[in-house]
């Protein structure tokens, strides 16, 4: 009689990070600049509807790169950064810290730093946060729930950026215990594989965004030229 298998470590779902402020900016800029362009190649004459096809395929591929694009993908395993021409993917065994100051910034193991384009900075909203928590310290100063107090968790009084960052830190130190856990032998077989299958950093550049923008760019300047 076999033994059973032993229930495997539970895993984290990804966590995706994103700008609402940006994909919003996106969606009325690529509307706009359908709309500018769409009524140029129209009502355009002589080399008008040309001059506004070429503006429309260098500028919407580049809304969509600073605005749509951005994104943080995150799992138990690793950590995937979508900024607006490359995306770096990296296993948390490689990732040394992450801050956010004036941008949110991941640093390496080695000292390379890449930036966070989807988790941008906003020092309002951090000093509103900070009005918040000084409000709360101030109505709560022992520690006491008073009927002005803020009950939320310390996340909840954060900004976005800093509860991002926080996340990010927190995964980071989980895969971090799975792979100690994994290292001295007192893990699960499934836990084991998937703090040892760690795959070497990668960077790919956004060749689908770079080549029509940079088409565009050339028939603009070749349209002008001749024009």
């Amino acid at each position: 009689m076999t033994s059973p298998t032993p229930p495997a470590e539970p895993t984290y779902a990804a966590r995706t990070f994103r700008s609402g402020a940006g994909l919003v900016c996106g969606v009325l800029l690529l509307l706009l600049a359908a709309w500018l362009a769409g009524d140029a190649m129209f009502r355009g004459e002589g080399q008008v509807p040309w001059l506004a096809l070429a503006a429309l395929l260098m500028v919407a591929p580049l809304i969509v790169a600073f605005t749509l694009r951005p994104a943080v993908f995150a799992t138990d395993r690793d950590i995937r950064i979508r900024n607006p021409f490359r995306t770096i993917a990296l296993p948390w065994s490689e990732v040394a810290d992450v801050r956010a100051g004036y941008s949110t910034e991941l640093f390496t193991q080695g000292g390379t730093k890449y930036q966070l384009w989807a988790v941008p900075v906003s020092l309002r909203e951090r000093k509103r946060a900070a009005r918040r928590a000084s409000r709360q310290a101030h109505d709560d100063p022992y520690g006491r729930t008073s009927v002005h107090a803020d009950v939320r968790d310390t996340q909840a009084r954060v900004a976005a950026a800093d509860r991002a960052v926080l996340d990010l830190r927190e995964l980071a130190e989980r895969a971090g215990a799975v792979r100690n856990t994994a290292a001295t032998g007192s893990g699960t077989g499934d836990a084991a594989s998937a703090a040892t299958a760690v795959t070497a950093p990668s960077v790919r550049w956004a060749v689908e965004l770079i080549a029509p923008a940079a088409a565009g760019a050339v028939l603009l300047v070749v349209l002008l030229a001749v024009g």
